[in-house]
């Protein structure tokens, strides 16, 4: 008997004998019986899915849509107006201006034109942007219930404001399980940013499983040092050590699974597996030596600074090679409640280049097909401006009450633009997006249909799109 069965049997009292008889007795033909969810294995998709994995690429801190990609031009003769109570009509408001005296209106000082076959409008910020409207749906109509950040990043990565439901990535790897047996089905890269230097945590439980089991969460890989913590083996101790260990603990680990029966016990397993596999995968991930100079080119100078956008933007086409199912690139510092004509084109100057490489690189690969490219933040700007207005200052203040992200890849018509808001770019006017419909949009992208992909907790059938509400594909813009 070895040394860590006999630590393991001597864990073992007689009541928890009992309890693992019971279990180990009917261990076999329970699970036959119980659904695939429940055994952690991957569901069916409802139908065939164009896109195989999602690369969604967020603006935490929430981009001005009304100076990138909502040309108002009307508002050049409403400069320093006030905005009509009639298009305000009395809507919720931050604390950070509910107690300004006036609301004066604050056009874009940036210039807009119109790009490609399509003709969509881009503002110059965004220059390589502009070169693939064709490829890209641009939805103008997206709208949330939180006013504030944190329950606006929570809702829109998650599908709702409170903390603690899984994030997209943990659905779809709950939901469609991995295809890489060697790298996590859901990686999450956090990018560095040129504009001011505060801005909004970002907390883990923004890529967490919630109530799923704990593998299906994202995994962050750091762009300094270890690209996972713990991953590398401790001094002295050798890989067939760690694999002498590892074995060991997978023992003690099933015959606790065998006492209760908690699929979590599994999950940990899992990881433990998984950790030691990337000790090798993930270094050759992450060594970028082998791109040639002419894909580094494309997506510009940042490519080469490990941790900036463009570098993440680069390392997300790997994993997607390497069949990594979710990809989350954050980048943060889109807060412009002051200073926007100063910060704004340093956030666009950071992404610009390499979103639109990565749209083209995996365009060229033949990648894009089949993989989903989501980009936006988690509401929008005001109108009006926040605090002192001048002709090349001004600041604005949050926005949900519309705004504008993007799609492209697998299942997503290129050279559309969607929704129309009102003169102000403050209320909608044609084909509303709620968040839920969005996050409905992407899983039908992979395959499923929203209601059907559900986790039973609570006494409910949980589900990403919620469980009081309902929630509708966009089909204006599927291919």
């Amino acid at each position: 008997m070895s040394h860590i069965q006999e630590t393991t049997d001597h864990l073992l009292s007689r009541r928890s004998f009992f309890g693992r008889t019971l279990w180990g007795v009917g261990a076999s033909a329970m699970a036959s019986m119980m659904p695939s969810r429940l055994l952690g294995s991957p569901l069916n998709a409802s139908f065939a899915p164009r896109a195989k994995r999602v690369i969604y690429l967020f603006m935490s801190g929430a981009p001005s849509q009304i100076d990138l990609f909502d040309h108002k031009p009307r508002m050049q003769d409403l400069f320093d107006k006030d905005l009509p109570d009639s298009v305000r009509q009395g809507q919720r408001l931050t604390t950070m201006t509910s107690g300004q005296s006036r609301f004066p209106i604050a056009p874009s000082m940036y210039q807009f034109a119109r790009h490609g076959q399509s003709g969509t409008e881009v503002s110059e910020l965004l220059p390589h942007t502009a070169g693939m409207v064709d490829d890209i749906a641009v939805v103008r109509t997206v709208h949330t219930d939180a006013i504030n950040h944190d329950p606006a990043i929570t809702m829109i990565q998650t599908g709702t404001q409170l903390p603690g439901k899984p994030s997209l990535g943990a659905w779809l790897s709950y939901g469609l399980g991995s295809e890489n047996n060697n790298l996590p089905t859901y990686v999450v890269l956090n990018s560095t940013w040129t504009a001011k230097r505060d801005a909004q945590a970002l907390y883990s439980r923004l890529w967490g499983s919630g109530f799923l089991p704990s593998k299906h969460q994202g995994v962050r890989l750091r762009s300094q040092g270890n690209p996972v913590l713990y991953l590398a083996n401790p001094e002295g101790v050798t890989q067939e050590t760690r694999k002498t260990m590892l074995d060991g603990l997978g023992e003690m680990n099933r015959k606790q699974f065998e006492l209760s029966n908690d699929p979590e016990i599994n999950a940990r397993i899992a990881q433990y597996e998984m950790a030691f596999r990337m000790q090798t995968s993930v270094p050759e991930l992450t060594d970028m030596s082998n791109e040639p100079d002419h894909i580094y080119d494309m997506y510009g100078p940042d490519a080469k600074i490990p941790g900036t956008f463009a570098s993440n933007c680069l390392l997300a086409r790997r994993l997607v090679e390497r069949d990594v199912r979710s990809i989350q690139v954050f980048h943060r510092g889109w807060d412009q409640h002051g200073n926007l004509p100063r910060d704004l084109p340093l956030q666009c100057k950071d992404i610009d280049q390499g979103a639109t490489a990565l749209i083209q690189d995996l365009k060229q690969r033949g990648l894009l097909d089949d993989t989903l490219v989501v980009w936006g933040g988690e509401f929008g700007r005001t109108i009006y401006c926040q605090g002192k207005l001048e002709r090349t200052d001004y600041g604005r203040d949050h926005h949900p009450r519309c705004f504008t992200m993007w799609m492209a890849g697998g299942g997503i018509k290129g050279g559309v633009t969607y929704g129309t808001t009102d003169d102000f770019s403050y209320n909608i006017a044609e084909n509303p997006v709620h968040i839920r419909d969005l996050n409905a949009t992407i899983l039908h992208c992979m395959g499923f249909e929203h209601n059907h992909l559900t986790y039973k907790f609570q006494g409910l059938n949980q589900k990403l799109t919620g469980t009081d509400a309902e929630a509708n594909v966009i089909k204006g813009i599927l291919a």
